[in-house]
């Protein structure tokens, strides 16, 4: 864990290096997805078969094996144990709230030259939602993604997801059932995103592709995108707390943890203005790993990638924090509203002492699938628009026409363009001879 202080005469530079620091796919997982994108494409549901037998451990050797059915779904969602089910539907009933509210509305007007304008907005046809298997197998996420679809009013819903072992995760089905989602396929990693980009003899192809994954399913979408729409390209989990004295330092601790624990290449960095609080957050630290079950992966991820850093004054954090661009910010101070109108760059902002990140990751309502990698300085999190796409249109009658027409013209023959503009000038002059 890195100890900064921006009174430190290399803090400039120190800091530089954390705000570049890349923490996501090398060349070499680069070229080992290209192969397997390469191999999907050429050989279908073969290539997927063998791919699942070296990296999941098991081979599907009948049809059922390919894909689960939704009465299993149900049946998992059933046999959920009362409390766990209720919250679960908690959170599916939050999650819809909130991106109801994000539908956007069709525009239809006309403006002052009499020209009919508007943008009518309509859900894509298919979208592949990607869920992780094993260590990361997250029902949350399931819902995060297939609940803005369905609010979207995409018709299919695509799951694929690995079952490492052959084991099924029936957590995951639960959710499954609950979103309700189509089609579950019991397929992963990279070959999975391919599957969904391409299409094979049993999965037909969508049109959309969304959810988290390890380095090799970021990769894949990163370069399936053009074939498919994505989400976006999603690499290690951040945290970013900026906390004043009066904190309790467990609350910390435990909140920079939150994130460590999903991955050792995440990271974890704490602002604080205060040297004894700072020191009394690191040893809380080591205090909440001996505590942890994921203590071998979050200890790695705080000891690698973890961050404190004492300012002379919380002022100066805002300008940090829009450096980092981080996927989340907690603003655990007295009077947090000026920093949220400071921090322009941030996939999604936590409030106060009682906001903790990991609210978000569950019953909040809004998503948590967000930006990492500085890319919240130019992307949002996921949402319901990551599912549709808008149409534009224009009307006109003559006199419209007659109004911006001539502007169009010669625009068009400024381009060196003489079929624009004459499409445009043959309707003007019949309209200048009647």
């Amino acid at each position: 864990m890195k100890r900064l202080k921006t009174s430190d005469p290399d803090f400039a530079k120190a800091f530089a290096r954390i705000v570049a620091d890349r923490r996501d796919a090398d060349d070499d997982v680069s070229r080992d997805v290209a192969r397997i994108l390469a191999k999907v494409k050429a050989d279908g549901d073969d290539a997927l078969a063998d791919f699942t037998t070296r990296f999941d451990k098991w081979t599907p050797a009948s049809e059922a094996d390919w894909r689960i059915a939704p009465e299993a779904c149900e049946a998992a969602f059933k046999a959920l144990d009362p409390t766990l089910r209720q919250a679960l539907e908690t959170a599916a009933e939050r999650i819809t709230a909130y991106h109801r509210e994000q539908l956007p509305a069709r525009r239809d007007y006309r403006d002052d030259q009499g020209v009919r304008l508007g943008a009518i907005w309509r859900p894509v046809d298919a979208a592949g939602l990607y869920v992780p298997g094993g260590r990361a197998a997250y029902p949350s996420s399931l819902l995060m993604n297939a609940i803005p679809a369905k609010v979207a009013g995409v018709e299919r819903l695509v799951i694929v997801t690995p079952t490492p072992g052959g084991q099924v995760n029936d957590l995951v089905l639960a959710a499954a059932h609950l979103a309700g989602v189509d089609e579950i396929w019991r397929v992963g990693g990279a070959q999975a995103i391919a599957a969904l980009a391409y299409g094979t003899e049993r999965i037909r192809p969508v049109d959309v592709v969304t959810g988290p994954g390890n380095a090799w399913v970021a990769e894949a979408k990163r370069q399936l995108y053009g074939t498919v729409g994505i989400d976006m390209v999603a690499g290690p989990s951040e945290i970013l707390v900026i906390a004043d004295k009066d904190n309790r330092a467990r609350h910390i601790a435990a909140d920079l943890l939150s994130q460590a624990e999903h991955d050792p290449d995440a990271q974890s960095i704490l602002i604080t203005d205060d040297n004894d609080f700072a020191d009394r957050v690191a040893d809380r630290v080591g205090i909440e790993l001996a505590m942890l079950k994921t203590r071998k992966v979050a200890e790695a991820s705080w000891k690698d990638h973890g961050v404190i850093i004492e300012v002379e004054s919380l002022d100066e954090a805002p300008a940090l924090a829009n450096a980092l661009a981080a996927e989340h910010v907690e603003l655990a101070v007295a009077n947090p509203e000026p920093l949220l109108e400071s921090i322009r760059h941030a996939g999604s902002v936590f409030i106060g002492r009682h906001a903790p990140e990991a609210i978000g990751d569950y019953v909040a309502g809004p998503n948590h699938v967000l930006p990492t990698g500085r890319r919240a300085r130019f992307a949002s999190g996921l949402s319901v628009l990551d599912f549709m796409k808008r149409t534009s249109f224009i009307e006109l009658d003559e006199a419209a026409l007659a109004a911006i027409g001539p502007a169009a013209v010669a625009l068009a023959e400024a381009e060196g363009l003489p079929a624009h503009a004459r499409s445009i000038a043959v309707r003007l002059e019949e309209g200048e001879t009647k």
